[in-house]
């Protein structure tokens, strides 16, 4: 009985982990987890300015859309000191009293609204055929992450290159 014991329980004494092993694993995973998190961030911060980007081109065309459907001019007035814009002759979201707006520092963006150069101003005015009064760039930023969002002054169309 007792070899028996001996050969398939084998000795009880090194059956555990050692301080220092467990030491070791957790170094090992607080190290993994930090990379991690850096890149979570990293990967976040690229999510809100694209999104943020992406947000701006779609009010641009919205925008365009509405001049051309309406037969009158529409202008988007952008406002980097608050990171926000707005888009006139559209309702707000929330209300129809208010015109729609953007506040892009607000979730889900939590981006930056660096600048906006349309032609000498911040505003593009989209006569009723959807034309625009001048091209440009508006350029969002969330972390270290920049996306330019241009306006073509022929065709009036926003890319994000």
């Amino acid at each position: 009985m007792e070899r028996w014991r001996r050969t398939h329980l084998g000795n009880l004494r090194s059956a555990g982990f050692t301080l220092i092993e467990l030491v070791i694993v957790v170094v090992i995973a607080a190290v993994m987890t930090g990379i991690a998190m850096g890149r979570y961030g990293q990967a976040l911060a690229r999510y809100r300015a694209d999104h943020a980007a992406r947000r701006v081109a779609a009010d641009l065309a919205l925008a365009r859309s509405e001049a051309k459907t309406t037969g009158s001019s529409v202008t988007v007035s952008f406002d980097p000191a608050n990171n926000r814009y707005q888009v006139s002759a559209i309702p707000g979201l929330n209300s129809s009293a208010s015109e729609y707006s953007v506040a892009l520092g607000e979730a889900p963006y939590g981006s930056t609204l660096v600048s906006a150069a349309l032609g000498g101003d911040a505003a593009v005015v989209f006569n009723g055929h959807g034309v625009p009064d001048s091209g440009g760039t508006v350029v969002v930023q969330c972390g270290v992450t920049e996306r330019t969002v241009s306006l073509n002054a022929d065709s009036g169309r926003a890319t994000i290159p």
